[in-house]
């Protein structure tokens, strides 16, 4: 093993910031072996996400070295993909790259640029802040090698990240996840800082105005195809300290609904501290409540929101009864899906609609009533979009896909979530709705009444490292005599599946019909009238608990959700692995 002076000694050979230098070595200075170990020991984790961490001097984190370092590995990794192509393009691969409002965005971003220029690349560049769902966008729509945009969407203002998305506009998917990793490994050295390289370099072409353009077309022709609606709504919007402002104003544009946007002007401008919301997810408890506040002094029942880098979108509607009601995840998800059916004037048997694993069966149960194709994915959009990709590929036509954590997919747009496609869509669903005298909660009731109530329990441990983790799961699947549990509380375990180790009761030889991953920790049990689904998380130290009950009542579904999470938090998170509750 590499000694902790050698690593240092690497690190101030590599790292030519100035700040970040002198972190190191104000470390080495004080001895402070477990910091340097902690900072230098491990490579930053490159997976399907991309890279994301805090930024901070040292290989474990987001800083200039490990961004150059994994710029030029992905560099590496499209130009061996590319030689291995029998009829390759004599043309130099191109690859866009965008940015938000983070501390260090830009600068990332530069410095990417600078690699991918190093290696031979064409530069895709946008300028200026964008939002994420114009990087895969734009390597659709340009027909570019890859996409890389610097952004660490909702975390806290510390973080930053480095998304990257394959040629097909999707999130990396294995194998490509592996193979980029193992080049990033391989880079033991940085061949330029320019990070003004992107000014001046003929190979880089800047984009942004072309590439808007094109976007919002998409968008237009996307609500183009939907029922014509008159009259306007009022509603607020916050972009929660981020960059979907100027684009929710284009959307709004788009949709005729521009008049009644009303902003909470605190939050309107980009600022990387975040200062009114410190965890800047529209999910967070408290998160829009100076949007409440906005909608009551400007007297409207309607709030809108996206995430900093305006790739997820939340909805909140005040009720007849005083009190604001912000939708879940799994509620827009369905209420979008309706509206889409419901616009939908053709043969409905070759629409396909997706949703992940952790999200609502309650799709699924309106396909089979319906008659369009329903398919489950893994977690993440990096599954949603490719499988959708290979759905268009066997002659279906996919419209939507969402995943509960508030994210929503229209594949004629972009395959990956899109905040402001979604607010788009939604802002003509409430139109439509309206005149209808119906608000989006009523309207989501009309869904339950005829679908049945879905109702979740949905919330996450937070966990001392991975190793407890690990330990939790693996002891879950001895807890009855040795074996996998039978039962949880009174209620009997009707299918297990385990994509950890590849097992699934349901299936004819106990083999999942989605992927396994050895190194992700995923178990779903189905229970009469309850699925409930627990994996391990692979950004966050976190356990995440999925719980969803139909019955005929809401209350009583609720009711059912939530025993099935105090028994799996009796039974199967104990308090002796030491395991944290969400908010407590």
């Amino acid at each position: 093993m590499e000694s902790i002076d050698s690593l240092s000694k690497r690190w101030l050979e590599l790292d030519k910031n100035e700040t970040t230098r002198k972190e190191i070595a104000d470390l080495i200075a004080a001895k402070d072996v477990a910091a340097l170990e902690g900072r230098l020991r491990h490579r930053i984790a490159f997976g399907t996400a991309g890279l994301r961490s805090s930024m901070k001097a040292g290989f474990a984190h987001m800083n200039d070295v490990t961004v150059l370092l994994a710029s030029q590995g992905l560099a590496q990794y499209i130009l061996n993909q590319h030689a291995a192509l029998a009829n390759r393009s004599s043309e130099a691969p191109k690859v866009v790259i965008g940015y938000d409002a983070r501390y260090n965005s830009e600068r990332f971003a530069r410095l990417a640029a600078a690699a991918f220029l190093a290696k031979g690349f064409e530069v895709l560049w946008f300028g200026e802040l964008v939002h994420t769902p114009m990087v895969p966008f734009s390597v659709s729509h340009y027909r570019a090698a890859a996409g890389v945009m610097v952004t660490a969407s909702h975390n806290p203002k510390n973080d930053n990240g480095y998304k990257v998305y394959w040629s097909n506009g999707c999130q990396i998917i294995p194998p490509h996840d592996i193979g980029i990793a193992k080049e990033i490994d391989a880079e033991q050295s940085i061949i330029t800082w320019d990070a003004t390289l992107v000014d001046s370099d003929p190979r880089v072409h800047r984009i942004v105005r072309e590439a808007s353009q094109a976007y919002f077309s998409c968008i237009r022709r996307l609500v183009s195809e939907l029922p014509a609606v008159d009259g306007s709504l009022v509603y607020t919007y916050t972009p929660m300290h981020g960059v979907g402002l100027p684009f929710m104003k284009q959307a709004a544009h788009i949709v005729s609904q521009e008049d009644g946007l009303q902003i909470v002007d605190a939050q309107a401008d980009s600022d990387p501290e975040f200062r009114t919301v410190p965890f800047p997810n529209p999910e967070e408890k408290g998160a829009l409540d100076m949007a409440k506040a906005k909608a009551d002094q400007a007297g409207c029942s309607l709030i809108l929101a996206n995430d900093p880098d305006a790739d997820r979108f939340a909805a909140a509607e005040r009720l007849t009864s005083g009190e604001w009601h912000q939708f879940t995840g799994n509620q827009m998800g369905v209420l979008l899906a309706s509206y889409v059916l419901e616009s939908h004037t053709g043969d409905r048997t070759q629409l396909a609609m997706l949703a992940s694993t952790v999200s609502s069966r309650m799709l699924a149960t309106i396909a089979k009533k319906e008659g369009f194709h329903f398919v489950e994915t893994l977690t993440g959009f990096k599954w949603l979009g490719n499988v959708a990709q290979n759905l268009r590929e066997q002659g279906l036509s996919p419209v939507f896909a969402y995943e509960e954590a508030i994210g929503y997919m229209f594949p004629t747009v972009v395959w990956d979530k899109d905040g402001i496609a979604a607010a788009a869509m939604f802002l003509k669903a409430c139109a439509h709705w309206k005149q209808q005298g119906r608000t989006p909660w009523q309207r989501l009731q009309a869904l339950y009444e005829k679908y049945g109530y879905f109702e979740d329990a949905n919330t996450y441990l937070i966990s001392p490292s991975p190793t407890v983790t690990n330990k939790a799961f693996n002891d879950i699947r001895m807890l009855h005599r040795g074996a996998r549990p039978e039962r949880i509380g009174e209620h009997k375990i009707l299918r297990w599946r385990d994509l950890t180790i590849g097992y699934d009761s349901s299936t004819p030889d106990n083999q999942p019909n989605l992927p396994i991953d050895a190194s992700a920790q995923m178990i779903t049990c189905e229970l009469e009238n309850v699925v409930f689904t627990v994996r391990g998380s692979g950004t966050e130290p976190k356990i995440k608990i999925y719980i969803e009950a139909s019955l005929a009542s809401s209350v009583a579904a609720k009711a059912l959700a939530a025993e099935v999470l105090g028994d799996l938090l009796r039974e199967w998170f104990r308090p002796e692995y030491g395991l944290r509750l969400a908010g407590t």
